[in-house]
């Protein structure tokens, strides 16, 4: 089947839907277009063409160096080649400072810094389309430095471990021999808290954590002791309570909600403490009564 131009000429054969075998490449076409005494075919037009390749991203990586032989860090501000486009920020950033990415999926934490003047996840993060602009990368803030990105976390996992965050049964003769079960709707009380990946996002953006990191357990450290709280599996809800009844541990909380804003996974921390301080309150009732 063709197309006849005119009279006893030979048609020129319709190419397939979609480019198959049959189907004419552009060069083809316009020389079979002049041998049947046509023109051949204009080039196309200048937008047609390919774009030139486009500037890489830079970004302005804080980096640091070791620790001097007086016991100081010293630091620095470096303007780096991203590389190339496309993909995360992480992938753009590597090898250039550490960390190094870990899962690369949003699910370690390992990559948490503060880009752009927001905590995040490096992994997650995708490039600023806009090339003027030069992205800048900080660590996590108000925490010590190990090495260029690499917060000092060593108080933070510190804090984690006080709230053991585990399952305690105070009968624990069956324990290893027999499942402790949960309702579905017991189940989904813990939807939202579990996710938490202990990145530092939260508890690196609040300022009450800044000043008082030292006592303040901080919102991700918080959620974490509400969600074994709740846990129907769990038989010391009332000391967990017991432990956070100073004036710093939970109080320190004035819901400014930068955890809430800044969680990468989605979560709400500034919630959670709030239903703590909830359930405290009825505690120290019930203290109080007895």
């Amino acid at each position: 089947m063709g197309i006849q131009h005119e009279e006893g000429r030979p048609a020129l054969p319709i190419p397939k839907k979609g480019g198959g075998r049959a189907a004419l490449a552009p060069c083809a076409i316009a020389q079979c277009h002049t041998q049947h005494g046509g023109s051949p075919r204009p080039p196309p037009h200048p937008r047609w063409r390919p774009a030139l390749p486009l500037p890489p991203p830079f970004f302005s990586l804080s980096a640091w160096a070791a620790p001097s032989a007086s016991g100081l860090r010293g630091g620095s501000a470096q303007r780096q080649d991203g590389g190339g486009r496309g993909g995360s920020l992480l992938e753009a950033r590597r090898p250039r400072a550490a960390p190094a990415g870990r899962a690369q999926a949003g699910i370690c934490g390992s990559c948490a810094m503060n880009i752009a003047g927001g905590n995040t996840l490096a992994c997650t993060k995708r490039i600023d389309p806009d090339l003027g602009k030069i992205t800048k990368i900080y660590p996590l803030p108000h925490m010590y430095v190990v090495k260029d990105l690499v917060p000092d976390l060593s108080n933070f996992y510190a804090q984690y471990k006080s709230i053991e965050p585990y399952l305690k049964k105070k009968d624990e003769s069956k324990q290893g021999k027999e499942q402790y079960l949960q309702s579905i709707e017991d189940r989904q009380k813990l939807d939202g808290l579990y996710e938490c990946i202990l990145c530092a996002c939260c508890s690196t953006s609040c300022p009450s954590y800044w000043w008082n990191g030292d006592k303040y357990l901080g919102p991700a450290v918080l959620m974490q002791a509400y969600r074994w709280m709740i846990d129907s599996r769990d038989d010391y809800t009332e000391e967990r309570l017991a432990q956070l009844q100073d004036p710093f541990s939970l109080y320190r909380c004035h819901t400014i909600m930068n955890c809430t804003r800044t969680c990468p996974k989605g979560l709400n921390p500034g919630k959670a403490i709030a239903e703590i301080k909830k359930m405290m309150a009825t505690y120290k009732e019930k203290a109080a009564a007895a």
